[in-house]
């Protein structure tokens, strides 16, 4: 986690390391594509290796732009930004930080292929809205994390996005526009979603 998280934990109160509360913030995933095809051509070293070389890149990223990483789900990260003070919105965060993991997969991918290695895309998507944030678990396990729709959706827009892509939510678009550039993709069916949900794609 970043430092900015560390502080706060540290000055929290009751023995709570965040009050349970309910809080509007941007929710980020991130993805490798076509995971299980590329690891079938590779040892597990290979694998362990290449996945811990881009989670380290990825998650420096997020942490110089105001995110924390929730967690990682095999070839999969999600990152929240709004809970750490910020000069710019949320929004805006997890933006930047989405462009600069793409334009950072893509450097890393030129120097894997120099080195003759496996290669591969990532697919991001980006939601913002209310969600519960909190300490889920049992007692003798608790994770930060932040669960509800917004989440859900978020997911669903990284499913949406093809390898290099930036897939965003309406209301992430809604509180940046003018600030990057960005053109409408549609409204799409959305699994487990009773209406279509406006997305957009970022472009670099």
């Amino acid at each position: 986690m970043g430092e900015h998280l560390v502080e706060k934990l540290i000055s929290s109160k009751n023995g709570v390391f965040i009050e349970n509360e309910r809080r509007e913030v941007t929710i980020l995933f991130a993805d490798i594509r076509s995971f299980t095809t590329i690891t079938e051509r590779m040892e597990a070293e290979e694998v362990v290796s290449m996945l811990n070389q881009f989670f380290g890149t990825m998650v420096d990223i997020i942490f110089r732009n105001n995110g924390i990483l929730d967690k990682f789900v095999g070839d999969e990260l999600m990152a929240v930004f709004g809970l750490i003070p910020s000069e710019n919105s949320a929004p805006y965060d997890a933006i930047k930080a989405a462009t600069a993991m793409q334009d950072a997969t893509e450097e890393l991918m030129k120097t894997r292929t120099k080195q003759d290695k496996e290669t591969f895309e990532v697919g991001i998507g980006i939601n913002t809205g209310s969600t519960i944030v909190g300490n889920v678990g049992s007692e003798n396990r608790m994770d930060y994390t932040v669960i509800g729709d917004t989440v859900n959706v978020a997911a669903r827009l990284e499913q949406i996005a093809k390898g290099g892509e930036i897939i965003i939510g309406e209301e992430t678009y809604d509180q940046t526009q003018g600030r990057f550039h960005i053109q409408k993709k549609g409204k799409l069916r959305v699994k487990n979603k009773t209406e279509p949900v406006m997305c957009y794609e970022v472009l670099r």
